[in-house]
């Protein structure tokens, strides 16, 4: 019996519970609903929280309550995983309010956001891209931040996946057999990121895709692309000597200096 009672008592206070929500949701009383919202932030009910502060925003948005509403709804969405939605408050709130309370914070928390949603190497890497900016943004203006380091190991990660993006887009057209396409992306790649880990498997792709794209070329064309393979056959030796690579890097001089009938034993003679 006291069970029974007990139970019924849990249902009606969750029943009227639920209502008075529901009726706080269709009131006219903003001032209510703003004490409210930021009640239920407090208290960690973010759903219920954004419910609320999406309704009132609009007439608060230039006042004191305003700031601090975007700002709750900026956290609010970030407790919630709701990255996206969090960091459009964030920036909203860097916008809005450049002199604001939070605005160090708010800073931090749009770049935290840019990196919650960027994604692994292979997809579109914009968010990752847009991230970096924004780390180096708040860098510049905080340079003692306390989360200064920490930005910086973001960025670091955020670096190595796109130097990743870029050798697997550029790697993608060796394996098509898109010769001339590779080293364009190659050459490209290289270039932005001079100090990735690929760096030695990189520049031998572009030098094979230098050498094939001559040997598949027509007649007239085949020896300015030759002299192009010769020229980064030098490059590589000169940068990677002793490569993992080096028999298959020997044969594409052979190859190619036997198409520019050049002699090898004597050439080789010369330099040493």
């Amino acid at each position: 019996m006291r069970l029974r009672i007990s139970i019924a008592l849990l249902i009606m206070v969750l029943a009227s519970s639920c209502g008075g929500y529901e009726k706080l949701l269709k009131s006219t009383d903003f001032d209510l609903k703003k004490d409210k919202a930021k009640e239920y932030f407090e208290a960690g009910k973010y759903v219920k929280s954004t419910e609320l502060i999406e309704q009132i925003l609009p007439r608060f948005r230039a006042s004191e309550s305003g700031e601090d509403l975007t700002w709750m709804a900026g956290q609010s969405y970030y407790g919630m995983k709701q990255y996206e939605l969090a960091g459009s408050y964030f920036k909203s709130y860097v916008e809005q309010f450049g002199y604001g309370k939070h605005i160090e914070d708010a800073t931090y928390m749009s770049a935290l956001c840019d990196y919650n949603i960027s994604p692994r190497a292979e997809l579109d890497q914009m968010n990752t891209r847009t991230a970096i900016e924004g780390f180096s943004v708040f860098l510049a203006r905080y340079p003692n931040s306390s989360k200064a380091d920490e930005c910086k190991k973001l960025m670091t990660v955020l670096q190595e996946r796109l130097v990743e993006k870029s050798y697997m887009s550029a790697k993608l057209y060796y394996d098509m057999e898109q010769y001339k396409a590779a080293v364009t992306a190659l050459s490209n790649s290289l270039k932005e990121f001079a100090e990735t880990k690929y760096r030695e498997e990189m520049m031998y792709l572009k030098l094979k895709s230098l050498f094939l794209f001559a040997e598949n070329s027509y007649d007239i064309k085949q020896k300015e692309r030759y002299q192009a393979t010769l020229d980064d056959y030098y490059s590589f030796m000169e940068e990677f000597p002793r490569s993992s690579y080096e028999k298959d890097v020997r044969k594409i001089y052979e190859d190619t200096a036997k198409y520019l009938k050049i002699d090898i034993k004597n050439t080789e003679a010369n330099i040493q």
